[in-house]
């Protein structure tokens, strides 16, 4: 049960911070939410402490202990997903599981890697993508979106897809290393503070996979963004065992696990 002496408010910028600074990769998605305004956080507060802090939107994200209490308002907004720290997603989905639609998918123990020492150089030729990468991009990060979230960007909304990805250009959270018109490797960013990047959209297109592009293009990146950051995260389905060793062999380490369930 929550204790009694809980209740819920939309957290200052201070104190949202202040709990985010306990764990800077596993909260990287709360953290920059705040900082950009963007969507709405609501936290647990015991006395003054901020306990636990809940994202709500599209995506709902929870973080900290006793996530249930966030179990109303996430059911009545009606989310795409309910996404973040394993047991916080387990505490909210245990409580709201009744009030909300049958998952499409339910996807635990998905392992969330991270590495604060630059891996040895990958030589490659990585870049900011720019605009003119978008027409030869949005295959490529249609593809990883539907492998990530079982959905078909370009057949649901190819409009507002393109506008993302172009909006991840002109923000320069996006990278490609490209030779002869293939993409050797790309990836974006999709959550960024003082603190942590944390990369998605990881991709090398197939006729190119099995070479050791993606391994390369990682290493370069991770080095370039460590010159910017502390710490470079990212998290993966647990049953994709290639991307696995992947990060593995870059010399990421596992800091924690995420849960999924989409809609």
């Amino acid at each position: 049960m929550v204790a009694e002496t809980k209740r819920l408010l939309e957290p200052s910028l201070d104190q949202v911070l202040g709990f985010c600074a306990e764990d800077p990769v596993e909260r990287v998605y709360l953290e920059e939410s705040a900082r950009r305004g963007l969507g709405r956080l609501v936290a647990a507060v015991d006395g003054s402490r901020v306990t636990a802090l809940c994202h709500l939107g599209s995506n709902v994200v929870p973080s900290g202990r006793g996530c249930e209490i966030f179990a109303d308002l996430a059911a009545a907004g009606g989310p795409k997903m309910v996404i973040g720290n394993e047991a916080a997603v387990s505490e909210l989905w245990a409580a709201a599981c009744d009030r909300m639609p049958r998952p499409r998918d339910d996807r635990p123990g998905q392992p969330v890697f991270s590495i604060a020492e630059p891996p040895e150089p990958g030589e490659t030729a990585i870049r900011p993508a720019v605009r003119e990468d978008l027409e030869l991009l949005l295959p490529a990060s249609a593809a990883t979106h539907h492998g990530e979230l079982g959905l078909d960007p370009l057949a649901t909304d190819a409009q507002a897809f393109r506008h993302r990805t172009l909006q991840q250009i002109e923000e320069g959270r996006s990278w490609i290393w490209v030779e002869d018109g293939t993409i050797l490797f790309k990836a974006e960013a999709s959550a960024w503070t003082p603190h942590v990047v944390q990369l998605q959209q990881v991709w090398v297109d197939p006729p190119a996979r099995n070479r050791q592009y993606g391994q390369r293009g990682l290493r370069d990146l991770v080095r370039l963004l460590l010159e910017q950051v502390p710490r470079v995260c990212l998290f993966v389905r647990a049953d994709n065992p290639a991307a696995i060793r992947l990060y593995e062999a870059i010399g990421m380490e596992k800091v924690g696990t995420y849960r999924s369930i989409l809609f």
